[in-house]
Order: structure tokens, then sequence, then C-alpha cells
């Protein structure tokens, strides 16, 4: 039986070689055709068609941004106040419209909801006296700034249009190392563009871009226009929102940042609700275990944070935390770094009380804490 079967499938084996060769030999451009036409068949149902969903799916509620700054008039020289000078050029000789130069700018923005809420980075709008936005379809409106948060650099614009697009959050808990993404945006103002690339890491912190960092990080190209524009996935959902690059040159070297749509969910929830955004604070100066001060302390391990300083009459003064308290778990959630211990802090409700363990002297201590309101970055500059 084995070998009946064998021998049909060398005979039809055969056929179709000596099929192909006199294809190849008589019309060989028949078999340019039928290759042609299966390799666009494959590339119809492989990821490229996927990525194009993408694109479709996305791209709509992407935006530009322009904004403009009133930079004012620069101070006249005094060889103008010369009143025999001043017989050559007139009565004001500084009199003309760069007096009132402005500086603009551009970025991109990601349109979160049908009533108009856009998010960006916080440093494409600082300071800007008028936001224009402008969709992937032409339209154009003047924005409204509802809320920034600057210590994750996120911001939040409003304008009012009809028939908006709408970006889908995705579920970030899916995203793995190796995923491929693509970042939409504006880079150097040439318009809506598309790169495409891979998660290189996620929950990159230490980057010392924002106060609190928790980066997705991406060699999917991202250059300068691209902040505030959207990282999606390989169906269009929102990763995050392209923050920053690590380069060298001002171009993209294959290292990029995006803020992750949980962080940008959060920050949006509160903004659009408050206007501002609330984070719990303890009020102390916490500096990481380094392997030395390890071996000082004679600590079993390197995690864990070392209180360096206590603002007078803070959450943690009020608590009983001393300068040289090593903190090693919040309600018994582990703290391995400065960075874990800030994010946990922050994260939690003001007025809520939680357990912290110490390590004091090399003896265990447990204290109550009640979290406070985190003030403002201007004002925590000022404790």
């Amino acid at each position: 039986m084995i070998k009946k079967l064998w021998l049909t499938f060398s005979q039809a084996l055969a056929v179709l070689l000596a099929l192909y060769f006199m294809l190849e030999t008589f019309r060989p451009d028949w078999v340019s055709i039928l290759m042609h036409r299966n390799a666009h068949q494959l590339s119809n149902s492989g990821p490229g068609e996927g990525y194009r969903k993408a694109v479709e799916a996305a791209m709509p509620a992407v935006v530009n941004i322009f904004t403009s700054k009133k930079m004012g008039a620069a101070p006249k020289h005094p060889f103008f106040e010369d009143p025999e000078i001043r017989k050559f050029f007139g009565d004001d000789p500084e009199d003309n419209p760069a007096e009132d130069d402005t500086a603009s700018s551009l970025g991109s923005g990601v349109i979160v909801s049908a009533e108009g809420y856009i998010v960006t980075n916080q440093h494409v709008v600082e300071d800007a006296d008028t936001i224009e936005v402008s969709l992937n379809d032409g339209r154009k409106a003047s924005a409204v700034l509802v809320g920034t948060d600057p210590e994750t650099d996120l911001a939040v614009l409003k304008i009012v249009l009809n028939k908006l697009p709408v970006v889908q959050f995705a579920q970030e808990e899916q995203a793995q190392v190796g995923d491929v993404v693509l970042a939409m945006g504006n880079p150097f103002g040439v318009g809506q563009t598309v790169t495409m690339g891979i998660i290189s890491a996620l929950g990159r912190n230490h980057v010392g871009i924002n106060t609190f960092e928790n980066f997705i990080q991406t060699d999917a190209a991202i250059n300068p226009g691209n902040s505030g524009g959207a990282l999606v996935d390989t169906q269009g959902n929102l990763l995050g929102i392209n923050t920053a690059i690590y380069s060298r040159s001002g171009g993209s070297l294959g290292i990029g940042f995006a803020i992750p749509a949980k962080t940008v969910q959060s920050v949006l929830n509160q903004i659009v609700r408050n206007g501002s955004v609330t984070r719990g604070y303890i009020g102390v100066e916490q500096q990481n275990i380094t392997e030395e001060l390890s071996k000082a302390f004679n600590l079993p391990q390197q995690d864990g944070v070392i209180i360096a300083g206590i603002v007078k009459d803070g959450p943690a003064d009020k608590a009983g935390l001393k300068v040289g308290d090593i903190l090693l778990a919040i309600d018994k959630q582990a703290i391995k770094d400065t960075t874990q211990m800030l994010n946990l802090i922050a994260s939690s409700e003001p007025g809520q009380k939680r357990v912290i363990r110490l390590l004091r002297e090399g003896k265990p201590v447990s204290l109550t804490i009640e979290i406070g309101v985190r003030p403002k970055p201007g004002d925590l500059l000022k404790k």
C-alpha cells in the first residue's frame, strides 16, 4: 500500500515538473504571471494586510498640532534714541511687524473620545498662546487646553467638531517584547507618517525624562514632530503616546519611548474630571541602595530604598520616619527601588492609610502613614 502511494506521488511530481519545464521553455510569460499572482495573494493574506488595517483604524484619529507663542517686541537699541539719528529713519524706526514675532512649533496628538478630547505631550503645547489641530481628513479646528501633567509630560486638549474619529485603547497587559508596533505622527512637519518596528522593552525607567516613568521602548522610527503621536499595535489599538527619542543628532537612532496607555488613561480621566492630576505623597527624599551602601548597612540584598531626607511636618515626618530608615515594603508589597516606591505612593489616594515596613538600625519596624497630596512640581521644588 505504501509503495503504491509513493509511486503515485512520484509520478504526479514528475508530471508537474515536466509541465513546469515545458511552460518555462515555451511560455515563460505564463509562469511570470502565475508567480506574480501568487506573490500578490500571499502579501494580501500576510502581515501587510494587518498593518494596512491598523493604519486605517488608527490614522484618522492621529492629528497634527500647530502652536504659536507671541514673543513680544524686542527692546529698542539706544542708538535710535538719538534725535539726530531718528531724522533719517522717521519717528519710529523699529515700528514694524517684526516687533511682534511669534514662535511656532508642531507636534502630534491622538483623538481619544468622540467629545473631542485629544491627548498629546505637555511639551508640545507648553506656553502656547494658540493651538490649532489639523485632522487627517483635512478639517482644522482651534483647540482649548483642558489641563496638563508635567510629571508625565501629558496634556489634554479639546476641539469642537462633528463625527470625530476615535482611537481604541489597547489592553496594555497583552503587549510583549518583540510585538510589532506602528508609530504615527507628523515628523519634521512633512505630514502624517507611519513607521514600523517592534517593542524593544517594557517598563523602562531611570531614563531621566519624566518624574514618573514606565516607558514602552520601541525601535520604530520616532523623530521630532512625532511627539504626542500614537504608538499602536497591529490592530490599530493605542498602546501609548510617543514622547521622546534617544538621539545625539536629533534624528531617530532606533530608541524611542512611549507613555503606556494605562498611564495615559489615568491622566486623561483625572484631567477631564478635575482639570489636573492628584497623586499621593509622603514627603521624603529617597535613594537607591547601591552595592556599597548594601555592604555598609549589612543588608542581605539591594532591594529597598534609603530615606535620605524628610519634609518637615509632611506625612512621613508625622508618621515617625527617620533619615537613614530603609523602606522595604508598603502594604506587604516589596519595594525594589525608588521608581517603584514613587509610582506606588503616587497611585495611592490622598487620605488613605498604608502600612510601611522599615529597617531601622538593623531592626524591623512597622509604621502606619496617611498619604498626603503631592504638591505641584513648582511647589515641590520650594520645599
